[in-house]
């Protein structure tokens, strides 16, 4: 359990979980890899932190971080990451939801380690957002200007 130093209410659970993620009201949040595993709780505390609905995969327009679902079983974790890509803004962050270890379709986090760099990406943060599922955060390395 944590709390959070200081006064007013502390969010919790999937709100908090949220909140941890960064996300904002008025951001474009693209939501891939949806399925009936996935944590709605989740799903609803971040549509209410961004004060709209993530958008899908044919949104066609920048976004301002990806939340990609994937399972051990889904695939090249490489090619997804790689097609995450797609409408992210520069400096946007993905967050790769997986499955805690030791639940089902679970996804090694050396195989986390081991695609990030070959999709073009660094891996900076891994949290735990709900009780089945843990979010990595991926960033495009900065380059020199």
């Amino acid at each position: 359990m944590s709390a959070t130093a200081g006064g007013g209410s502390t969010q919790t659970g999937a709100a908090g979980a949220a909140e941890r993620l960064g996300f904002k009201p008025g951001m474009v949040i693209q939501e891939l890899g949806w399925d009936d595993d996935t944590d709605d709780a989740l799903r609803v505390a971040i549509e209410d932190a961004i004060d709209a609905d993530m958008v899908d995969g044919d949104y066609g327009n920048v976004v301002d971080a990806v939340l990609l679902w994937w399972r051990r079983d889904d695939g090249d974790l490489v090619d997804g990451l790689v097609d995450s890509l797609t409408d992210l803004v520069g400096g946007g962050a993905i967050w790769l939801l997986t499955p805690k270890v030791g639940r089902p379709s679970s996804v090694d986090p050396a195989d986390i380690a081991e695609a990030a760099p070959i999709a073009g990406l660094s891996q900076t943060t891994t949290a735990a957002v709900s009780k089945d599922w843990a979010a990595t955060r991926l960033v495009a390395p900065k380059t020199p200007a």
